[in-house]
């Protein structure tokens, strides 16, 4: 699978407009030209946020620090992850013990698993290069611009050289409508997505598929909760344990580049977005007459 987020690492300024690269980087994605002036499909909807969603919750809840504490009034300090350390500067030996994984608290898929001195050794010298920039100039995802640039550590959670299994909850207007199920993100990485039944809708010659989670009712409510005043947010969790466990919170996944599969799916999700703003949940989705926000 393409790792997207190398390209933030690109200078932004390259295609001044934010419009034209959205442009660009959809057609090199998925071989068509995105319709943003009437958006339907998901991946379309996505570009859209990026350039006109301005919510101001959005970056508080992108911040892996201020997210954790957020979702633990709201659901129970039980359902995250302990935090090791947070902050800029990391220091040459870690005051806490291996495994864990360093993150970037300002941005997505930036994290390295350290298992001893070298590996943490190695994990400083990258990191730096994270806090070098604002995240997300390149792809044009707003909600991550302003959060503070630093570093969180967790304890790591895998088994061996396995990281466990990513649920990710897609919720529209409050309503948790499909799971999407990450497979061996550290080797042969891949995607599977789920109805609420956890019948299968994508990679339907997949013959390997995962059982569900034991808590994954009690996953879908927490994803609710946490989404209720979005028309759509994408709300992530581990199962750990056999303890439910908060993830992160994306408004972008995939920065709406990644293409599925089958590709009828993107219309058919997409749908599900649109449809916000007949729920009750007040829709930041295009409804005509609106104007790109600066």
């Amino acid at each position: 699978m393409m790792n997207l987020r190398r390209l933030p690492s690109l200078p932004h300024w390259l295609i001044p407009s934010a419009r034209l690269r959205i442009y660009i980087l959809y057609l090199w994605r998925h071989r068509r030209w995105p319709d943003l002036a009437n958006p339907r499909r998901f991946s379309e909807l996505v570009q859209w946020r990026k350039l006109h969603d301005r919510n101001p919750v959005m970056p508080v809840l992108a911040d892996k620090i201020a997210v954790k504490k957020h979702v633990a009034r709201l659901l129970g300090s039980e359902w995250t992850i302990p935090t090791c350390w947070s902050g800029r500067d990391l220091p040459a030996q870690p005051a806490w013990p291996y495994p864990f994984i360093l993150k970037a608290s300002h941005g997505c898929n930036q994290n390295i698993v350290c298992h001893d001195q070298a590996h943490w050794d190695k994990a400083r010298r990258r990191a730096v290069r994270w806090t070098d920039a604002p995240y997300g100039l390149w792809l044009d995802e707003w909600a991550y611009r302003d959060v503070p640039r630093g570093y969180i550590v967790e304890p790591y959670l895998g088994s061996g050289s396995a990281l466990p299994i990513d649920y990710k909850i897609y919720v529209f207007s409050g309503r948790a409508a499909y799971i999407q199920v990450h497979l061996d993100r550290d080797s042969d990485h891949r995607w599977i997505l789920f109805d609420r039944q956890w019948k299968q809708i994508s990679r339907l010659g997949d013959d390997d598929l995962p059982v569900a989670p034991i808590n994954l009712e009690k996953i879908l409510a927490g994803a609710e909760a946490i989404a209720r005043d979005f028309d759509f947010a994408r709300i992530d969790f581990y199962e750990i344990a056999g303890e439910a466990k908060f993830g992160e919170v994306t408004f972008y996944p995939g920065s709406g580049l990644d293409p599925f599969d089958p590709p009828e799916l993107d219309l058919t999700i997409g749908a599900l977005w649109l449809a916000g703003a007949d729920t009750g949940t007040e829709s930041q989705c295009p409804d005509g007459g609106w104007q790109e926000a600066a």
